[in-house]
């Protein structure tokens, strides 16, 4: 059964960088063919793809979030993580790790973070 847990702050400050880990446990992040996203929830835009990568490492990142946005990983960890720099009050969110993207289903999805930006 796979696992992942998302970390890090729930708070930031606007223009900070926003930085969350996915811990997964019960599967390789780098087993073939397997992808890991992340995904966020807020209620002014709905669900919002962020970004991936993939058991190779490569990364793929939403054309609108791209310029601020890195997906990155730690395979000795089993984590990946994301970083959104230049926060702003669009970005609060519930922020989710998942397993999935590109041609493939999200099927393990971790429980979320909330995401709060405030001075």
């Amino acid at each position: 059964q796979v696992q992942l847990q998302e970390s890090g702050p729930g708070l930031v400050k606007p223009s900070q960088t926003l930085s969350l880990t996915c811990t997964v446990s019960g599967g390789s992040i780098t087993a073939n063919y397997y992808y890991w996203s992340w995904i966020r929830q807020s209620p002014g835009k709905g669900v919002e793809w962020i970004g991936t990568i993939a058991y190779s490492g490569d990364t793929y990142y939403s054309p609108s979030l791209k310029s601020r946005t890195s997906i990155s990983r730690d395979a000795s960890k089993n984590q990946f993580t994301l970083q959104l720099g230049s926060v702003t009050p669009e970005d609060p969110a519930v922020y989710y790790c998942t397993r999935g993207g590109r041609t493939t289903a999200y099927d393990y999805w971790g429980q979320g973070t909330q995401v709060t930006v405030s001075s």
